[in-house]
């Protein structure tokens, strides 16, 4: 069968699990986080549509954790990013962070984790899919890494 006419489940299944992610997003921008819930989110610094302070990309030039907890405001959510702004040493700033830049999502509270593996599409709320890496995982979350579920091509 022609590669081209396979129907690809590991893009469909990351693309639903960034809508997770994105969904969550939503929900903080539109109530708030409720409890005690908060978000650990890993993303890539270096990702060409990532926008933050030249001083935060020499400190992080590669990738970077943001918490989403108590300390934020602005949470914007676009169709391809999200923006909010946060407080580093007392200066306030504004990220831009790209959905396809997103390695790792965490809820700690919740005890629940994302690890988003590679892939050659870009994510948006479009349709359009995303390329991200996979990041070192610590912690007691319950981590779904869709690279265990790729079905392995020689």
């Amino acid at each position: 069968m022609d590669r081209e006419l396979e129907i690809n489940y590991d893009k469909l299944v990351e693309k639903s699990l960034k809508y997770v992610v994105v969904e969550a997003l939503k929900i903080a921008a539109e109530e708030g986080l409720p409890g005690e819930h908060h978000f650990y989110i890993t993303f890539k610094t270096s990702h060409p549509a990532a926008r933050l302070s030249s001083q935060l990309l020499n400190q992080y030039p590669e990738e970077m954790t943001i918490v989403l907890q108590h300390q934020f405001a602005n949470l914007m959510i676009g169709a391809t990013y999200f923006e909010v702004d946060l407080s580093f040493g007392g200066v306030p700033q504004t990220l831009r962070i790209p959905y396809d830049a997103i390695t790792y999502f965490a809820d700690p509270y919740a005890k629940f984790a994302l690890s988003f593996g590679s892939s050659d599409d870009n994510f948006s709320l479009t349709g359009e899919e995303e390329s991200k890496e996979t990041p070192k995982i610590s912690g007691t979350a319950t981590v779904v890494s869709i690279d265990e579920y790729r079905k392995k091509h020689a």
